[in-house]
């Protein structure tokens, strides 16, 4: 569900981004909406690839101490494989 945010823009700031929005085809609202969704994503992805390096990097220690099945979707090679949807 989608959750209404203000915020403040100094007039110069909100004349560009408005320019900008306009530019794309978008409203003022869909063009911040982007642009904060783009960031948290890009956050996101970032996350996740340091996160699956880390666990290729240490999978052996990670499977002598809990074990292979403690993972799934980690291959003992270091490759990423989907997980089910339903692992946690």
């Amino acid at each position: 569900m989608a959750k209404q945010t203000n915020i403040r823009l100094d007039d110069a700031v909100k004349a560009a981004a408005e320019d900008r929005a306009k530019r794309r085809g978008l409203t003022l609202q869909g063009y911040v909406a982007d642009l904060i969704e783009a960031d948290v994503n890009q956050a996101r992805a970032a996350f996740m690839a340091g996160a699956a390096t880390f666990l290729a990097q240490y999978s052996e220690e990670f499977e002598a101490e809990v074990g292979e099945d403690r993972y799934p979707g980690l291959l003992p090679e270091g490759r990423a494989e989907s997980a089910p949807r339903d692992a946690a």
